[in-house]
């Protein structure tokens, strides 16, 4: 059996309930709970995605250590190098034409996901090609996340230093700052694609404090603090 810990993660006023696990079921139970809180919006549900791997230094194949899906406040890090079983859940999720499975390069982590575990990605959407095009603005075609999420919500995404972007994302157990890491890549991608594809984006504006615009999520209980952790058998 898998191991599963759910921690807080806080970034720009938001609180991100993050599940880290290798469990099939926990992620089967995940994205009940996800379908369930948002049955409303099924029809047009934004997801953001993300993947990680190891670094390599020279030439080989690294595969996938790492499945990020974040909906609303709700981010999940599935440990694929480690997990128990691939449930019939992630595999339905994934190839649900109605949802828009968003990030920067997404078509390109939805091909590791083929490749590597036979998995689906129905509806991948590029949100540097949508942010050009709904901002206006070409110049964001060719921006990584940290730009677009400057020019859509207004926020500066740091990104942490090189001994957490380049580390072991194969490791049974991660280190806080790759969860962090991983967490807020999928929750910043997941957010600006809400706000584009619901017409929601907007020019930077200093004067509105980041997280303002986003609307809290009623089934995520506001938690004091930078982390609480939970452990799951």
């Amino acid at each position: 059996m898998g191991e599963t810990k759910v921690l807080t993660v806080n970034f720009e006023g938001h609180r991100i309930t993050t599940t880290v696990t290798s469990s099939g079921d926990s992620v089967a139970a995940w994205i009940d709970e996800v379908r369930s809180v948002h049955h409303r919006r099924l029809h047009k549900l934004v997801v953001g995605l993300d993947v990680e791997w190891r670094p390599l230094f020279g030439p080989g194949y690294s595969p996938t250590a790492l499945l990020q899906i974040c909906v609303g406040r709700r981010c999940l890090i599935f440990q694929l190098l480690h997990h128990d079983y691939l449930p019939d859940e992630l595999e339905e999720f994934l190839a649900d034409p109605d949802f828009s499975f968003v990030g920067v390069g997404v078509a390109a982590d939805a091909e590791r996901l083929r490749y590597d575990l036979d998995l689906e990605v129905a509806n991948p959407v590029d949100l540097a090609e949508l942010a050009a095009e709904e901002m206006e603005r070409p110049d964001l075609r060719n921006a990584g996340l940290k730009a677009i999420a400057s020019a859509v919500m207004g926020v500066s995404v740091d990104k942490p230093q090189s001994r957490v972007t380049m580390s072991r994302w194969d490791a049974s157990c991660l280190s806080y700052e790759q969860i962090r890491y991983a967490c807020i890549d999928a929750f910043v991608s997941f957010e600006v694609g809400r706000r584009l594809l619901t017409g929601e984006a907007r020019t930077a504006d200093p004067a509105v404090p980041a997280g303002e615009a986003t609307t809290a999520d009623p089934a995520v209980p506001a938690v004091a603090g930078a982390v609480a952790v939970a452990r799951v058998p």
